[in-house]
This record gives structure tokens, sequence and C-alpha cells, in this order.
């Protein structure tokens, strides 16, 4: 399978999936149980512009985003589809209408001729790594989905929370899980992953029951 990012001649064509079905690394709590399954995709620009786009052009509506750092956790909802999202010394950025827009490294920030970025800065702007996530609750069963990166100093750049089961539109809990909002997660992970449906994603009860 192949795909190109369409509205950008700077994104190279990919052969996908670019990560294998099983996680590159589990995350344990203190009990020994998962407590998150991560799979790791090549933190390039030629990777990430392609997967960005296809994010947010096709799948805005039911995400949530924002950076997660220790003390603060923004998770925002995207006011529209956005109006134009561009490439420009490895910023990528997304523009929505009467909504803002943001500014996301993804590659070798190089500056202009007169104004070159430093080589410190330049490998602290650029990602160091940038996956897949699956969270899971205290019964064992997933509970969270998403995608999230991080920086060339380790640095947390953007987390996006896919369309969960458990949480309604409004952010409240669902009293009756939705698995049909898995279908981005399977989407993504089937396209990047080469991941199949599978059927652990559905056996949780939620963050009532974690």
């Amino acid at each position: 399978m192949t795909m190109t990012a369409d509205s950008s001649p700077q994104a190279a064509v990919l052969s996908l999936p670019v990560a294998g079905p099983a996680p590159t690394d589990v995350r344990r709590d203190a009990e020994g149980k998962i407590s998150r399954e991560i799979w790791d995709i090549p933190a390039t620009q030629e990777v990430l512009e392609p997967l960005l786009r296809e994010i947010f052009e096709e799948h805005w509506q039911g995400i949530r985003f924002g950076p997660i750092i220790e003390g603060a956790a923004y998770e925002w909802k995207c006011p529209g589809a956005p109006v134009k999202i561009s490439l420009f010394d490895a910023y990528l950025t997304v523009m929505f209408a009467n909504g803002g827009h943001f500014h996301l490294c993804i590659g070798e920030n190089m500056g202009s001729p007169k104004f070159p970025t430093p080589e410190e800065k330049r490998r602290h702007r650029k990602p160091s790594r940038a996956s897949f996530f699956r969270s899971f609750g205290r019964d064992g069963k997933p509970v969270s989905w998403g995608f999230e990166m991080v920086n060339g100093a380790g640095e947390p750049m953007i987390s996006v929370f896919l369309p969960n089961p458990f949480i309604e539109d409004n952010d409240s809990l669902s009293e009756t899980p939705d698995f049909s909002r898995l279908a981005t997660w399977r989407a993504l992970s089937a396209h990047w992953l080469g991941r199949p449906e599978e059927a652990l994603d559905a056996e949780g009860k939620g963050f009532r029951q974690s």
C-alpha cells in the first residue's frame, strides 16, 4: 500500500504501514498490570506530515488535542474543519476559520540564509519520538487511544486523543459505551501500524469501572 499527501509537494511517497502490529513499548503499573501500549513510528517530516494531515483533515470532528505537561492538560476540540494546512521550514501550520491556528515543528527547522536556526535549537525543536498509544484501565481493558509527539529535549509537543467509546461529545462520561467511536483508532492503526481490528478494544467498561 502507498499513500501521498495530496496537497503537499514536500511529502514523500511512503510504503505503509510504517510500524508493525506489535507494540514497541509496554508500560506497567506498580502491580505489573499493563497501563499503556506504545507503537513508535519514524519521527520524520516525511511520515509526520501525511499522518497529521490525515488526522486533522479526515478525523477533526472527534479528536481532542493539545500538550499534556506536568501540572496542565489541554484537550481542545477543533472549531471546524481546517481551512488550510501548510508546511514551511519544517513547521506544519493547521489553520481554522475564526478559530485560530497552531504550528508544529515536524522536521529540521533551518531558518533563513540571513538568520539560520542554531544547531542546538534545531535539535530541540525537531521531534525525537512519535507514537500511537493505547491506555488501559484497572480492569486490564483499553480506555483511551491516541497519538503523541515529543521534541528533541523530550518535552511534550502534542497529544491527540481519538474518539472514545466512554466519553460523550460534551466530554461527559457515557452511561453506555458506544464502540462505533473506535472507528478512527481502527482506521489509523490499520493504515499506519498494519494492525487488524482487535476485539479487546471493545471489551472494557470505561472510566467508571477503572
